[in-house]
């Protein structure tokens, strides 16, 4: 749902197609199922890995929030 918005209020037409992100804690197949249930746009779906970071050039790491950083933020009231 979010894409469509992106789509309608940010994009300009020369962007590429919009992609989504399903970020997820822990793998979860039941959350996965449901939260793509209605999408009819193609995805792909990964495993995150850690060392991924850790081999970026440090002008690609040093812009990245830490997993940490990530927590945090994704742990906050999701109503503010």
């Amino acid at each position: 749902m979010y894409m469509a918005a992106v789509d309608d209020l940010l994009a300009h037409a020369d962007d590429k197609p919009t992609i989504g992100l399903l970020l997820c804690k822990s793998k979860n197949n039941l959350v996965a199922e449901y939260a793509l249930r209605t999408t009819s746009m193609p995805i792909g779906v990964s495993e995150w890995k850690a060392e991924i970071v850790e081999s970026l050039p440090e002008e690609f790491a040093s812009s990245l929030p830490t997993i940490s950083e990530l927590e945090a933020e994704l742990s906050g009231d999701i109503s503010e």
